[in-house]
């Protein structure tokens, strides 16, 4: 291992596991020095410790997100804008944009609105995926929609972003207008906090994550009935599948299926409107 990652990773140890804080330390390496992970691994130039490496550590050493220190991360083939107004884009969230880019439609300029969208990943990367769909992202964030139109010119793709609530939706969103729609809204029951890392709950958007234990499903269910499209996927907590499934019954939806990610947890489900 290159001798400055491995001093990076040193100053680490004793609060990520030894995998974590090599990889934070690459990634220190890489953003201060502007030298890619082969370059540091051939050593084609000389590295020395410095003061934008010291302060990246003191940062993470307080679990602030490494995403948040540098303002960007790398997530499915996009570089992303990302603030402490939007959630950090995460390994699952990936898989619910492969289920969809997977769903067989009968017409190839498909319409797709992505609730929640935050920084615009889910959106973007679909766009990216299929170039011929119009895509649409909304978030009651105007913040957040400033960093997804930002990641949209970053990353050269033309996706309609735009403030919107859900829970008081205006024109020229209406009834079956899009073919698909897709979000990943706030999942996370409040009684779940004790058992989360304090990088999240200290950094992220707490708005974005927490929903009220005696209600968790109130994003999906406003959105169900909404019938927007008449194809549903969500990103869901992995111990409501049964009650997400029974909800989207309730409300008309058919061709209901849960789909687990790749640590074997109900992370996705997707439906039709009967």
């Amino acid at each position: 291992m290159n001798a400055l990652v491995e001093h990076i990773a040193s100053l680490l140890d004793d609060l990520y596991d030894r995998d974590e804080a090599v990889s934070l330390a690459w990634w220190v390496a890489e953003e201060t020095t502007g030298l890619s992970h082969t370059q540091l691994q051939i050593g084609c130039k000389d590295t020395t410790f410095s003061a934008d490496m010291q302060a990246a550590i003191e940062r993470l050493r307080h679990f602030e997100p490494i995403q948040y220190i540098f303002g960007h991360t790398y997530w499915c083939g996009l570089d992303l804008k990302v603030t402490p107004a939007t959630l950090i884009p995460r390994p699952e969230t990936a898989e619910l944009v492969e289920k969809i880019s997977n769903f067989q439609f009968p017409i190839s300029n498909c319409r797709v609105l992505d609730i929640g969208t935050g920084s615009g990943c889910i959106a973007l990367a679909i766009k990216q995926q299929h170039p011929d769909w119009q895509v649409t992202g909304i978030d009651i964030s105007a913040e957040a929609i400033e960093v997804a139109r930002e990641n949209a010119r970053r990353n050269q793709l033309e996706v309609e972003f735009r403030v919107a609530d859900i829970f008081n939706l205006q024109s020229p969103i209406s009834n079956l207008q899009y073919n698909f729609v897709v979000s990943n809204p706030p999942y996370i029951r409040e009684s779940e906090r004790a058992g989360m890392r304090s990088n999240v709950l200290d950094y992220e958007q707490g708005t974005a994550l927490f929903v009220p234990d005696d209600d968790p499903l109130l994003f999906y269910r406003h959105i169900a009935q909404l019938r927007l499209a008449p194809n549903l996927a969500f990103e869901i907590n992995e111990a409501l599948g049964e009650e997400m499934t029974a909800m989207l019954r309730e409300q008309g939806y058919k061709d209901i299926h849960i789909h687990t990610d790749s640590y074997g947890k109900q992370r996705i489900i997707t439906a039709i409107l009967g």
